[in-house]
């Protein structure tokens, strides 16, 4: 099979190592003697051009993800809403390491039923999705600029509230969340379960919702509500290819690990990655996206290969064996 205009195969690094990271050879020897190192302000915006079709516009992070998950709803603005658990400090309020939490199917829409019975009336709304995501939709526009909440795990939340026109109104509903979940009945049950609190509900990837997703010419595999709005559509019948750790105690629908023999993956592609070289799952990960990748890069059936992670990406053609001179150094230390 001949490879697509320019295939391109992206993947995305989110998983926080902040704590313990680990040494992964194959991955510091690709971005030692990588073509090129460029900043990437907004990775998601970078890795859509990838997969995207000719003219195609991108549509926001959460209106991607509302209609993938529950189709065309009415309303003016979306959020995806994150359930999250803050460290109290001091002076200041922490995202805890590993603050961003999964909900059951019947924990998410005990909250959704909850809170419009006690918003019903201010034009905001909270729906559930099939397996635990939540979604923010409000009546009227509420332009605000917010932050993804995988990247500021560990961090001081103060610096990472929304901004922008509507943000006083969106703070204000995230702090009377907090207040409504602190004794919240599902909140009693998952302390009862020895499963950590929902301190909050993070509202992010704001966006006017959408009646329609835009053609893309490539796939999509991993976690991330974006791209995982895109993964869905290549094949409704199958579950996509989720290359991270799942917490299996709560999760209603496990998605499976794909056919590495698929042909539908190849070519251009995103595949969004949360293991961090270390863990346990990274072996698997390893061999069937890097090394399947480099494969595909010396066989030609990709011509790039593009390695993100924080603010950074590495491009990668199949020159990069010829630089075998350059000394690989920790992964991460690349993308500080």
């Amino acid at each position: 099979m001949m490879p697509q205009r320019s295939s391109t195969r992206y993947l995305r690094f989110t998983a926080n190592s902040a704590a313990s990271p680990q040494r992964s050879s194959l991955l510091e020897r690709l971005l030692a003697r990588a073509d090129a190192s460029v900043p990437v302000p907004d990775w998601r915006a970078d890795a859509f051009r990838v997969i995207a079709s000719p003219g195609a516009l991108m549509p926001g992070v959460a209106a991607a993800a509302l209609y993938a998950d529950c189709g065309a709803v009415p309303g003016v603005s979306a959020f995806i809403a994150t359930p999250v658990h803050y460290v109290a400090e001091m002076n200041n309020v922490r995202l805890s390491a590993a603050g961003v939490l999964s909900l059951s199917a019947s924990e998410a829409l005990a909250l959704a039923a909850d809170f419009d019975s006690l918003w019903h009336d201010a034009g905001i709304r909270l729906l559930a999705g099939r397996t635990g995501a939540l979604y923010c939709v409000t009546d009227r526009p509420m332009p605000a600029i917010t932050h993804d909440p995988q990247q500021i795990q560990g961090r001081h939340i103060e610096h990472h509230l929304p901004a922008g026109p509507a943000a006083p109104r969106l703070r204000r509903l995230m702090s009377e969340i907090e207040m409504w979940l602190f004794e919240h009945p599902v909140n009693r049950t998952r302390i009862a379960d020895a499963a950590p609190a929902v301190s909050a509900l993070w509202l992010w990837g704001c966006a006017e919702v959408v009646s329609s997703l835009p053609p893309v010419a490539g796939w999509a595999a991993g976690d991330d509500p974006f791209f995982k709005a895109f993964g869905a559509r290549l094949d409704s019948s199958r579950a996509m290819d989720t290359p991270r750790a799942v917490d299996t105690s709560r999760a209603v629908d496990t998605p499976r690990a794909m056919d590495t023999g698929d042909e539908s993956r190849s070519g251009s592609g995103v595949v969004v990655i949360g293991v961090a070289p270390g863990a346990a799952e990274w072996g698997d990960i390893e061999s069937r996206w890097l090394e399947r990748s480099v494969a595909d890069l010396r066989a030609g059936r990709i011509e790039r290969l593009e390695l993100s992670a924080a603010d950074r990406k590495f491009i990668v053609t199949a020159h990069w064996r010829r630089r075998f001179w350059r000394r690989p150094r920790p992964w991460w230390e690349c993308f500080e």
